[in-house]
């Protein structure tokens, strides 16, 4: 399988992260599993997830709900590039010495 170049998942980082910013620009009744489950009268049925690592996108004691949101963004993607780099790096199939 053919590595995949440094600088492209740098760019890729780079522009995620970079999105990020626009989070509190995105609607805040989104269309989704959610509202589904609001539209069709079964979200009161629904369980909280037994941990949240971030709940709601909003980070305890920053009081602007837009920055709040883009730094819960960004440890995000942050988080998922890490796990994403440690399994490229535990599953590299590594020359034979």
């Amino acid at each position: 399988m053919k590595q995949i170049p440094r600088r492209v998942w740098l760019i890729g980082l780079v522009v995620a992260l970079a999105v990020t910013i626009l989070s509190p620009l995105a609607s805040s009744h989104p269309d989704g599993l959610e509202r589904v489950a609001e539209d069709q009268g079964f979200i009161g049925r629904a369980l909280d997830p037994f941990y949240e690592i971030i709940p709601d996108y909003l980070l305890p004691g920053i009081s602007n709900e837009a920055i709040s949101t883009i730094l819960a963004g960004m440890i995000g993607v942050l988080l998922v590039a890490g796990v994403v780099y440690l399994l490229a790096r535990l599953t590299h199939a590594r020359p034979a010495a």
